[in-house]
């Protein structure tokens, strides 16, 4: 089996049992073959796109339902790709990146990347991280279904702030602010005990699954990103409050 890669067009499989699509962007031809070959043996489909603003245009009109960027790529890194994917849409996204570029790992999860994943990587590991990924994505797909609207979970409703889980919807102050999957999983469990402090391990352990280990500066990346996107809204954002050596705590006065 190999991936055919074009600048200006995707590689899209059939889909006919509806397979999660995976659209990778990467400027290094082999590695887009090798994702392609492993992502497919593993039933998902794929679209592989080798530049930044193709693959933009694309994401936008045709989401998948996650992807995968390099970081260092010409005429658009993969920082830029998801600043402006960011602006419009929350499909989750996972980094592929060097050794040597950990400052661009904060700087990813900080603009809204769900994780990443360093280079040289194993597929095990990647594999398990999408699959961990995608199965958040379904339970709230999941609950938008009717036919499971009996055993919605009721919205949580803290002072100003109000969340659907079942709609993957957050309101404050009746203003809609748009999260992605892990960034409402660690709203949700700070909001679902206001005043008790949360630590970074409880937090991980809210947002992911027991075979995807991240460490702290994920985790505090991800609340730096709640943080700025509720002050876009309320610029005296400070429901969520930071102990320090301890972890979070959501305040609901």
């Amino acid at each position: 089996m190999t991936a055919e890669v074009h600048a200006g067009t995707s590689n899209e499989q059939a889909e006919p049992d509806r397979r999660r699509t995976i659209a990778l962007v990467d400027d290094d031809r082999n590695i887009l073959t090798t994702l392609s070959i492993l992502l497919q043996s593993e039933g998902f489909a794929t679209r592989v796109y080798s530049d930044g603003h193709t693959a933009l245009g694309a994401l936008l009109e045709n989401p998948p339902d996650l992807a995968i960027f390099d970081i260092k790529m010409p005429r658009m890194s993969g920082l830029e790709l998801l600043q402006k994917l960011r602006d419009q849409s929350n499909v989750p996204v996972i980094f592929l990146t060097s050794r040597d570029e950990e400052p661009d790992e904060a700087l990813g999860l900080a603009l809204g990347a769900d994780d990443y994943i360093t280079k040289p990587f194993s597929q095990r590991l990647l594999v398990a991280r999408i699959k961990a990924i995608l199965r958040r994505s379904e339970l709230v797909e999941a609950a938008l279904r009717p036919s499971e609207q009996e055993d919605l979970p009721e919205p949580i409703v803290r002072g100003r702030l109000r969340m659907d889980p079942a709609r993957h919807e957050v309101m404050w102050d009746d203003i809609p602010v748009s999260l992605t999957v892990t960034e409402f999983l660690i709203l949700e469990a700070l909001a679902m005990r206001p005043g008790l402090v949360k630590s970074r391990n409880q937090l991980m352990d809210a947002a992911y699954s027991e075979d995807v280990f991240v460490d702290d500066r994920t985790i505090d990346s991800h609340i730096k990103r709640l943080r700025r996107k509720f002050r876009a809204v309320d610029p005296r954002f400070g429901a969520i409050d930071t102990l320090y050596g301890a972890g979070y705590s959501f305040a609901d006065d």
